[in-house]
């Protein structure tokens, strides 16, 4: 078995929804079924016995090692803890060669999974031990250690749950939730508009006490010390017992409390001298220690924390008391799990000597056994939640710290003998103030309910259910999709939002180029659902793309499919027929959002019947009103576009309006028809996105099919009294277009100027010429830049071959290089004369064209 071409896709893709793992598998005759391999099933199993049932999609198709590969890299995620459900293996037309898809949660876990699945097929095979424990081990390490931990996993899962989309900015735990201008960002438990003046107004201890008394909230009394000595002398300003701690530290680490010797405060000195060297005295205020979560406004969860200890038996030490704590699964090390194992070190050494015990000591049965003073959960002190017990005047004091210090989302820490009762009726107070607080003490306390702590602060960050979503619109198909995206995004700007645009000519932001090169794929569509400044955004959709990593979004407001006609591409990746083709461009209407629209064209038999995958409404256009597709959906209510009496119509029930094809530049007055799809097409994509007539129309009028705005793309121009187009046409479709565009147009004589792409099929090659040999007098061919795999003269050789029977073809020339065969051409024309100039390098060739018409 040989696995290759493994692709990582990052959104809905061909098969699914779920991201996943797809890789290229080649099996030898033997491991085309299992059942051939003498053994090998059961020692898989004897290897790993929750791999589960193996099978095929079809009860008619054999279980392959593929088939094997599929189920393990599935089943040792799974019992990993990675919530994984979609798999499947598919047979492509090469023999013993399947695709082979398996979900995954966190990538490197999917990608480590599919390794270890294959070391575990090749120790079944050859009967050798595999170590099933510890490729466990290593799948849970590496899944904690990537995965977002518990405070903003929760944050990100209750936007998921609204159904805001999210995408993870780094290794750690910076998020972007939203697209485009609704962005916003969290790290951790913080927002982007918390200031950094704020954060470091929490982080100094001393001054948050100075803004919280000056607002009249309750603080304990205390001061910086500079020594030892300085602090025992602050100690005794204040009085007994004291609280000694780093001035800017965070998880109470060097905080010791209570405090009533001066061999005390040095030990805890010198704790938390090991952290910063800016100390803080303060006074101990005896009571429970509270973290009140603030978010806003509003106090949205509190629990009590205390400190780790442990309950005497009688029978154990402290040491096996810890260990038969520290076993609860609940407990681990770092922040992943609920609860944080108890540390039994010098600080839980020096705590018990402090009550008269030791590590071997053996506690009566009941008592409890302080292991530190400070109650934190990553030190492992647990976590009661005291939420409903919090009176208000309680909970307005903790806002009006927050507030203070400007934090949108605070932990505020509270000591008091109870929450039921305003602070300074029990000489209460705050100690802290901490931002991007922990939030797993609230999600999964020790005891009491858990709170949803990240639906508060979503609901902070996005009032009003808000789903963060800016309108997108992906276009595919395979001809006009570069054409139709640029109309479509050019009706709304006219609308007045700021747009953000992909295509095959580059990335465009409020119409300046940020990037350049073919950009259809999901890269460049994630780089501008990133940009602050997009109202909206517009993608060209490419099965290479699609194919590649899956989309970039998981819905989309809009889907456009223009047409599929003869295809293009086929025989790559897999993709052999127009149904292979419709799968994969139909994954933009499968993930239409509910209240979204697919525009499909009526006309393309195998476009209308995507229909039927759409989540969303239909919208169905071709110039012609009366098509079946077209009559039974207008006869149900449903949106159409259609072309009658020179004008644009759209129509759903009662509702009707038109725009004259006149003032359609485009359409050159509704003479191109192929230019009449892309104009309807666009205008159904606006209309779903809510824009009026007047806009619409605007737009239209206002769009001009030149070089600079749509390059390539049936670019007309005037050479010395003679016709010049430049298109980028490159399948047998675009041919077809072209011709039928071209003969709508007078000329004395034809020629055209083609090269082709090596890297389509034979057949649609030759295909292109021998639709142009129909239509033009003379036709020079070219060698371009890049032959795509295709040896020297091949593809010409190809061109020339669809010539053979041309009907109107009289002359024939083959040269090496466009700008040469550009020139070649232009030396030829006379006025009255039309020449069509089928670029390969657009930008270069649509520059050397516009010299050459300067130059006369």
């Amino acid at each position: 078995m040989e696995v290759s071409r493994i692709r990582v896709l990052r959104g809905p893709n061909l098969w699914s929804r779920h991201t996943a793992i797809e890789a290229i598998v080649a099996c030898t005759e033997a491991e085309r079924s299992i059942q051939s391999l003498p053994g090998f099933e059961s020692r898989l199993r004897a290897l790993f016995p929750e791999i589960g049932l193996i099978q095929a999609a079809s009860h008619a198709e054999q279980i392959s090692l593929a088939h094997a590969l599929e189920y393990a890299t599935l089943g040792l995620q799974a019992q990993a803890g990675c919530p994984v459900t979609f798999s499947r293996t598919s047979a492509t037309f090469e023999e013993g060669t399947y695709q082979v898809v398996v979900e995954y949660s966190e990538e490197e876990v999917g990608r480590l999974a599919l390794t270890l699945a294959q070391e575990l097929l090749a120790a079944a095979l050859e009967d050798k031990p595999f170590d099933l424990a510890a490729a466990q081990a290593r799948l849970r390490e590496l899944d904690e250690d990537v995965r977002l931990g518990p405070s903003t996993g929760s944050i990100v899962q209750a936007a998921v749950v609204r159904g805001l989309p999210f995408r993870r900015l780094t290794t750690g735990s910076l998020v972007q939730l939203g697209w485009g201008s609704k962005q916003r960002r969290i790290q951790a438990a913080e927002m982007d508009t918390t200031s950094a003046i704020a954060e470091s107004i929490a982080q100094d201890k001393e001054l948050t006490k100075i803004l919280l008394e000056a607002a009249g909230v309750p603080v304990p009394k205390g001061r910086p010390a500079d020594s030892v000595e300085d602090a025992w002398q602050a100690a005794c300003e204040i009085g007994l017992p004291v609280v000694v701690k780093p001035q800017d530290g965070n998880q109470g680490k060097g905080v010791t409390v209570n405090i009533e010797t001066r061999e005390q405060l040095e030990a805890g000195y010198k704790a938390a001298e090991e952290i910063s060297s800016n100390i803080l005295v303060e006074r101990y205020l005896p009571g429970h220690d509270f973290r009140l979560l603030v978010v806003g406004n509003k106090v949205v969860a509190a629990a009590r924390r205390d400190p780790p200890l442990v309950i005497g038996d009688g029978v154990h030490t402290v040491r096996q008391l810890v260990d038969q704590v520290n076993s609860d699964p609940r407990r681990g090390v770092g922040h992943a799990t609920s609860l944080t194992k108890i540390r039994f070190d010098d600080i839980a050494l020096a705590r018990l000597h402090a009550q008269g015990m030791n590590a071997d000591s053996i506690p009566p049965k009941g008592q409890r056994v302080v292991l530190r003073n400070n109650a934190n959960l990553s030190t492992g002190g647990t976590a009661t939640d005291v939420t409903d017990d919090v009176h208000p005047d309680v909970a307005m004091r903790a806002v009006a710290a927050a507030q203070m210090i400007g934090l949108d989302i605070a932990g505020v820490d509270v000591v008091c003998d109870s929450v039921l009762r305003p602070l300074e009726e029990q000489n209460g107070g705050i100690v802290e103030v901490n931002a991007a607080p922990g939030l797993r003490m609230h999600l999964s306390p020790s005891f009491g309910k858990g709170r949803n702590v990240g639906e508060a602060i979503i609901s902070s960050m996005y009032p009003n259910a808000d789903d963060g979503r800016i309108p997108v619109v992906a276009v595919t198909g395979t001809n006009g999709k570069t054409t139709t995206v640029r109309l479509i995004a050019h009706l709304i700007v006219t609308s007045g939002l700021r747009v953000g645009m992909t295509n095959t000519d580059g990335v465009y932001i409020n119409g300046k180029r940020t990037d350049s090169g073919d950009c259809s794929g999901p890269r460049s569509a994630r780089n501008v659902l990133m940009h602050p400044e997009v109202d909206a955004a517009v993608f060209e959709t490419a099965r290479g793309g699609l194919l590649r990593e899956g989309l970039a979004f998981d819905r989309c407001k809009v889907a456009v499919v223009t047409n599929i006609g003869m295809g293009d591409h086929l025989g790559l990746n897999y993709i052999t027929t127009l149904e292979d083709l419709a799968v994969l461009k139909r994954v933009i209407v499968q993930n239409v959002t509910a209240s979204g629209m697919a525009v499909l064209n009526a006309a393309d038999p195998i476009v209308a019947g995507m229909a039927e995958n759409c989540p969303g409404e239909i919208t169905f256009f071709t110039a012609d009103r009366h098509h079946p597709v077209m009559a039974t959906h207008r006869a149900q209510g449903q949106r159409v576009v259609y072309v009658e009496n020179g004008e644009i119509v759209c129509v759903q029930g009662n509702t009707r309006f038109t725009l004259p094809l006149a003032q359609v530049p485009l359409t050159r007055s509704g003479t191109i028809s192929f230019q009449v799809d892309n104009a309807m097409a666009s205008v159904a994509a606006a209309w779903a996105l809510g824009f009026d007539r007047d806009t619409i129309l605007k737009g239209l009028s206002s769009f001009r099919n030149d070089s600079d705005n749509a390059p390539g793309r049936f670019n007309v121009m005037d050479y010395r009294g003679a016709t010049l187009i430049a298109d980028y046409g490159h399948n047998p479709d675009a041919m077809q277009a072209l011709v039928q565009a071209v003969e709508a147009m007078p000329a004395k004589r034809r020629s055209v100027v083609i090269s082709g792409a090596g890297d389509r099929r034979d057949e649609d090659i030759r295909q292109q010429t021998e639709i142009l040999g129909k239509a033009f007098d003379e036709v020079i061919l070219y060698q371009d830049a890049c032959q795509r795999g295709r040896a020297d003269g091949e593809v010409i050789a190809l061109l020339r071959e669809g010539l053979q029977n041309a009907s109107r073809t009289h002359q024939i020339e083959e040269i090496r290089g466009e700008f040469v065969a550009i020139d070649t051409a232009l030396g030829r024309l006379q006025a009255g004369d039309l020449c069509l100039i089928l670029v390969d390098q657009v930008e270069e060739a649509l520059g050397h064209i516009a010299q050459r018409i300067q130059e006369g």
